[in-house]
């Protein structure tokens, strides 16, 4: 029994040290515990542990996301190509190989964002082509320009309408 009144007093007097005395007032200020909060207002201020990953800390702004016209007309133009990678940091979206119905062909896009303005060369597109025959063997060899032009066309156009629906939006507002 001595021994749990030896602890309560011991941690009431831990306790009451931990008021302090307002140098000005003279009074008991108690000491705020809750370090969570003090972290959480920490984070909310300067971004995190890491700092503001994501934000450019130079004057350029180079993003790629989700608002990004060029990136979301490309998604929807070859939206029925299977996906591997999408690095919207790197600009850069590879496409599986895919085979529309025969098993002996199929083609795999990549598709690399050189910048963020609505112009042709502002996308490029890489194509390539697998060809297998009966024993198995497959070679692969780059899709001719034409084709890839036309892939690059497409993802211009749908972004040019994507562009006017967005603009739509923002006028409604």
């Amino acid at each position: 029994m001595f021994k749990y009144r030896f602890i309560l007093l011991f941690l009431l007097a831990f306790f009451a040290h931990c008021a302090k005395v307002d140098p000005v007032t003279g009074e008991k200020v108690l000491v705020e515990t809750d370090t969570r909060k003090k972290s959480r207002e920490l984070v909310d201020k300067q971004g995190g542990l890491f700092g503001e990953i994501g934000k450019s800390s130079s004057g350029t702004n180079f993003e790629f996301s989700t608002s990004n016209v060029l990136w979301r007309a490309t998604l929807k133009s070859l939206d029925f190509l299977p996906l591997v990678n999408a690095d919207y940091s790197g600009g850069v979206i590879v496409y599986d190989w895919y085979s529309n119905k025969d098993d002996k062909e199929s083609i795999k896009i990549s598709v690399r964002f050189l910048s963020n303005e609505l112009k042709s060369s502002s996308v490029e597109v890489a194509g390539h082509k697998k060809i297998c025959d009966d024993v198995g063997k497959c070679f692969i060899e780059k899709l001719n320009n034409k084709f890839t032009d036309e892939i690059k066309e497409s993802v211009i156009s749908t972004a040019r309408l994507l562009k006017i629906e967005d603009s739509k939006k923002d006028t409604k507002k």
